[in-house]
């Protein structure tokens, strides 16, 4: 349920009905009274708008205003891609950082890339080994026990969608960047992560 937005008017009657009763505390529309509360209504239904935008902006996925509050507290903008293009992406990587409760399986990462609104595989590599390796598979040596692979599509298109994104942003963004600083600063420090792209 969205929070009640009240008018001025809204405040001047409740104001009004807090005066107490006679003829020195008028209630016309003319009166002089009226006038200086319907002065200070203005003040307190802009406050009551900002108190609204307060309870919005109180959640990651949904923030405008604090939007770079949150991406302080979480360590963004990345220092190699700097602010995602769009609103939407921006909330998305916040979003990402907060629910990241870490790991090293691959469910792990497809759910950190969908997050960010990428559909991935992965893929996990072994040498050679006698026994249990079938004929024609690639023979590696003991270092592919530490490299990984991120499949995704070339182009994930991130579109514009009304009530995420802002005035002024492109209607669609693409590109991995995203997507391959978020793997790497999550893989783990002994591993290789390859990304293949098609």
């Amino acid at each position: 349920m969205p929070a009640p937005n009240y008018s001025a008017a809204d405040y001047l009657a409740a104001m009004q009905n807090l005066l107490p009763r006679g003829k020195a505390w008028p209630r016309e529309p003319g009166a002089t009274m009226t006038q200086g509360i319907f002065g200070l209504a203005p003040t307190y239904e802009r406050q009551h708008a900002r108190a609204n935008n307060l309870l919005i902006d109180a959640f990651p996925a949904s923030a405008y205003e604090l939007l770079p509050e949150w991406e302080a507290a979480v360590g963004l903008p990345d220092p190699v891609l700097g602010l995602a293009p769009a609103v939407q992406g921006r909330r998305q990587q916040v979003v990402a950082r907060l629910t990241a409760i870490g790991g090293q399986s691959a469910a792990y990462y497809r759910q950190l890339a969908g997050a960010l609104g990428y559909s991935i595989t992965v893929t996990n590599y072994a040498p050679f080994r006698c026994g249990q390796s079938a004929a024609g598979q690639p023979a590696g040596s003991q270092d592919w026990c530490h490299v990984w692979s991120v499949n995704a599509a070339l182009n994930t298109i991130i579109r514009f969608a009304a009530g995420q994104s802002g005035a002024g942003e492109p209607l669609a963004s693409w590109g991995n960047a995203p997507l391959q600083s978020q793997i790497q600063s999550a893989a783990p420090a002994h591993t290789v992560v390859q990304f293949h792209y098609s």
